[in-house]
């Protein structure tokens, strides 16, 4: 009986433990890009494939885009930037300049960390 509820609790406590490298608890880019007042200031997860690149010599950041089937969002990132057409799950907080009427001007994801997930680069 100890034997078991130790194996229970074993099994229990390592899905608790990886649960940022399963394909789970992402938000679609077309969500945030449809309600983006929703996202705003939030952390989120996202994943997708990486559609373009930029970077910016005398700039702190340096930008990507990302897509997947929702949608397509723009992410800075102070890091490396991820190779074009590259599988990507990130954590990042959601920001605009201005909404009005529900229309975003300036979305963006900040990027916190790149994510190792199944399936997806980190």
């Amino acid at each position: 009986m100890r034997f078991g509820l130790a194996l229970i609790f074993s099994i229990c406590f390592f899905l608790i433990a990886s649960c940022q490298y399963l394909p789970v608890g992402f938000t679609p880019i077309g969500e945030i890009v449809k309600s983006p007042g929703s996202f705003e200031g939030k952390t989120i997860k996202v994943k997708g494939e990486v559609t373009e690149i930029a970077k910016f010599p005398l700039l702190e950041y340096q930008s990507y885009s990302l897509r997947d089937d929702s949608g397509e969002i723009l992410v800075f990132t102070k890091g490396p930037l991820p190779v074009l057409h590259k599988k990507l799950a990130i954590e990042a907080k959601v920001k605009t300049t201005a909404i009005f009427n529900e229309q975003s001007i300036g979305l963006r994801l900040i990027e916190v960390k790149k994510l190792s997930i199944l399936g997806f680069g980190g």
